[in-house]
């Protein structure tokens, strides 16, 4: 029997090459996507080496109710990706905390439900530990952001419900898979699409002189290639 994965958010940046890390690895892949139809948005993904034979793109949306349902029974491992990343919104409940924290605890339960899932990996963020690193304080996983709301940072916040739902699901359901989160900080490199993500973005809008900042190392770049390779490791 093959090795299945399933990985939400399946045209994302850092899902897109995670996705390629898989193939590459040899396991088979089914990712979920609003519209597989939609081939604009997936055509990237159609074209990775083993996709021809080892991807399946599936609908779900993270608003939906049981939308993983359908899609746990014959995979071995979950990575949960899909979750809103827009540092500016109308609605931060609606638009960012509600389908971040329901999407997590949707995909977790679908994969409870299945006796095959061996583990799930969450695609967390640093976000979900501090919005404000101290030099003076070396944080560890015992670190959780305490001081992002839905007005200051609401992106952090939403990252940190997750997270925190992902847990807590974790110690109350007892579900016989293990769960690994994973906690990048900035990530960048080289996009599939032609979109540039947000990370990205963030290079883009220094150079065009909108904030007035000069970056250090300290602030925690991180290679998206590297970031998909610490999840398929992380399987």
């Amino acid at each position: 029997m093959s090795t299945r994965v399933l990985l939400s958010g399946a045209t994302g940046f850092i899902a897109s090459h995670t996705i390629a890390a898989l193939l590459a690895a040899g396991h088979e892949v089914v990712g979920t996507v609003r519209d597989p139809a939609n081939t604009a948005a997936t055509a990237h993904l159609s074209r990775l080496p083993g996709a021809a034979e080892r991807l399946t793109l599936v609908a779900a949306d993270l608003t939906t109710p049981d939308a993983f349902a359908p899609y746990t029974a014959d995979v071995d491992y979950v990575i949960h990706m899909a979750s809103p990343f827009q540092l500016t919104v109308n609605d931060p409940q609606r638009d960012l905390v509600d389908p971040a924290v329901h999407g997590t605890r949707s995909m977790l339960a679908a994969a409870a439900a299945s006796p095959r899932v061996k583990r799930v990996v969450l695609t967390s963020s640093m976000a979900a530990i501090t919005d404000e690193p101290d030099e003076r304080h070396v944080l560890t996983e015992a670190d959780w952001n305490e001081k992002s709301s839905l007005t200051r940072n609401p992106y952090y916040y939403s990252k940190m419900l997750a997270e925190r739902a992902a847990w807590d699901f974790h110690r109350e359901r007892r579900p016989a898979w293990s769960l690994v989160t994973i906690n990048p900080f900035i990530v960048i490199g080289p996009s599939m699409v032609p979109t540039v993500s947000e990370s990205n973005r963030l290079f883009v809008e220094l150079l065009a002189g909108i904030y007035p900042a000069i970056m250090g190392l300290e602030w925690g770049f991180v290679d998206v290639r590297d970031v998909a390779t610490a999840h398929v490791r992380a399987l």
